[in-house]
C-alpha cells in the first residue's frame, strides 16, 4: 500500500497552530503520514497569518518553499491571509487548493477531488462577517508540543482600527462546553499535563450564546477533568477582567499565573483612535487586582509602534506607562498599514524610519524589563514543564513555569513532559537556571 504523505506549516497565533493540527488529524485518519515541511511530501498545507505585512511577505515564501519542496506536490493553502487576499494566492504559481477560514475540515476531502480530477480549487466563502456557526475541530494530538492547545473560540467583534482580523475571522462564536471537554480527556489519556484555551476574541467566550456561560467555567471544568495539572490562557483582553473573574481565577490552583493582556499602546490617545475601549487607568487598575490575588502572576502583553498620528509625546507616554506596570514580556511590532481598515485611511501615518527607532527602543526596554523580572524569583522553587533540550546548555532541558518563566535544568531528554520542582539559582537575560529538586 503507497501511504502518502502530507506536511504542513502554520503561521501565526496558537490558534493556527490548534486548526492545523486538526486538518493533519484528519489526513492521519486517511492513511497519511506526517512529515517535516522540509521534507518530501505528497499534499503540503500552509495556514496562513495577515496580522501584518511582514505576516503576508512570509506566507508568500512559504508557499513558494512548498512548491519548490515538490513541484508535483499538492500546495493547500488556508487561512486569514487566503480569505482576504485568495486573489494574491491564486497568483503564486503552484497552488492548487485555496480555502479561507471555513471547512477546514474538508481540505482532505478537496484533495482527494484534486487527485482525481487535477482541477484546482479557491473555495473562499464570501459573507464571513454573518458567520454565526463554530466550526467544530476534532485534535487527537499536538505533532512537537508538550502542551496542548485547546481552540474554544472563534471570531472578534471588536473592530480595532488597525486590525484586519475581523475580517478574515467573522464575529464571535463560542464552542460548546459539551466538545471541549472530550477532546480534553483524550488528550490526557495521550500524556497531556497542560491545556492552553485559545481563542481570536478569548475573552468574549459565551457572550452570543443564550446562558450564563463565560470563559471561567471552562477554566473550571478542564481544571475538573482527571490527569489535568495545568490550564493556561491565550492572549486576553484587559476588560474582561473584573475583581470577581480574577479572584475566581486565584481560587484555581490548576490556573497557570500568567496573563497576556492586550495593551497596543500606553498612550490614551493612540488607545482611542485603536478604538481599543479602555484607558491606561483602566488597565493599570486590571493589573493591581491581578497582583493583589496573585502576587507571584506574570503579565506580558503587545505593544504598537508608529499608530497613525503617534506623537513623540504620545510615544513617551506610552513607554512611561510600559515601565510603571513593569511587564514580564512585551511583544513591540511596528504598525502595519492593512487595505480595509480605518486606520490605513488615517491621516498622520508615521514614516517606516521613525517605527523602527521606536521599535528598536521598545524593545530595548522590554529587555530590560524582562531581566527585572526574572531576577524576582532567585531562589525560589518553582513547577517547570520540560519542553525540549535547551540551546543554552548541554545536557539540559528547558521549559516554562506555571507564570511563564522559561527555566533551564539538567534533565534527560526521557524526562520530555515532565514537570518537575525546580530550585533557581541563575539569572539570565531571558531566562532562568535551576536544579530539579523533585520530580511529580
Amino acid at each position: 500500500m503507497n501511504i502518502k504523505k502530507v506536511a504542513a506549516y502554520t503561521l501565526g497565533c496558537k490558534v493556527n497552530q490548534y486548526e492545523t493540527e486538526g486538518v493533519l488529524s484528519i489526513f492521519r485518519e486517511k492513511g497519511y503520514e506526517t512529515v517535516n515541511f522540509d521534507e518530501y511530501a505528497d499534499v503540503y498545507v500552509i495556514n496562513t497569518c495577515t496580522v501584518t505585512g511582514m505576516s503576508d511577505r512570509k506566507n508568500r515564501q512559504i508557499i513558494r518553499k512548498a512548491v519548490r519542496n515538490n513541484p508535483e506536490g499538492i500546495v493547500v493553502v488556508m487561512g486569514c491571509y487566503s480569505q482576504v487576499s485568495a486573489d494574491e494566492v491564486a497568483e503564486i504559481p503552484g497552488v492548487d487548493i485555496i480555502i479561507g477560514t471555513v471547512d477546514r475540515n474538508k481540505i482532505p476531502e478537496m484533495v482527494e477531488h484534486y487527485i482525481k480530477t487535477g482541477k484546482s480549487i479557491i473555495d473562499v466563502k464570501e459573507g464571513i462577517l454573518r458567520n454565526n456557526e463554530f466550526e467544530e475541530q476534532s485534535v487527537n494530538m499536538m505533532e512537537g508540543h508538550t502542551r496542548a492547545f485547546v481552540k474554544i473560540q472563534d471570531g472578534c467583534s471588536q473592530f480595532c482600527t488597525y486590525c484586519i482580523i475581523p475580517y478574515a475571522r467573522g464575529p464571535i462564536r463560542s464552542r460548546r462546553l459539551d466538545s471541549i471537554i472530550p477532546e480534553v480527556e483524550a488528550l490526557v489519556a495521550k500524556g497531556y499535563k497542560e491545556f492552553v484555551l485559545t481563542g481570536i476574541h478569548l475573552s468574549s467566550y459565551g457572550k452570543e450564546v443564550d446562558g450564563n456561560i463565560s470563559l471561567i467555567d471552562v477554566v473550571k471544568a478542564v481544571a475538573k477533568v482527571d490527569g489535568v495539572c495545568r490550564v493556561r490562557l491565550g492572549s486576553l483582553e484587559p476588560m474582561y477582567f473584573t475583581q470577581d473573574v480574577i479572584e475566581s481565577l486565584a481560587k484555581e490552583v490548576k490556573f497557570c499565573r500568567h496573563f497576556h493582556l492586550s495593551l497596543q499602546s500606553g498612550s490614551a490617545g493612540v488607545l482611542e483612535r485603536m478604538n481599543r475601549c479602555y484607558t491606561p487607568e483602566e488597565y493599570m487598575e486590571i493589573v493591581n487586582l491581578v497582583y493583589k490575588n496573585m502576587p507571584d502572576a506574570s503579565i506580558t502583553t503587545d505593544v504598537m509602534t508608529g499608530f497613525p498620528g503617534e506623537t513623540e509625546e504620545e510615544f513617551i507616554e506610552s513607554i512611561e506607562f510600559l515601565q510603571k506596570v513593569g511587564f514580564a514580556k512585551i511583544h513591540v511590532f511596528p504598525y502595519s498599514k492593512r487595505k480595509g481598515t480605518l486606520a490605513a485611511e488615517m491621516k498622520d501615518q508615521v514614516s517606516g524610519e521613525i517605527k523602527k527607532k521606536r521599535t528598536d527602543k521598545l524593545l530595548e526596554i522590554a529587555s530590560k524589563m524582562e531581566q527585572a523580572h526574572i531576577q524576582c524569583f532567585m531562589d525560589k522553587t518553582l513547577d517547570v514543564l520540560l519542553e525540549e533540550p535547551s540551546t543554552k546548555h548541554e545536557n539540559h532541558m528547558e521549559g516554562y513555569t506555571h507564570n511563564y518563566i522559561k527555566v533551564c535544568v539538567l534533565a534527560a531528554k526521557s524526562q520530555r513532559g515532565s514537570i518537575v520542582s525546580v530550585k533557581i539559582n541563575g539569572c539570565f537575560s531571558d531566562y532562568c537556571l535551576g536544579t530539579v529538586v523533585a520530580i511529580e
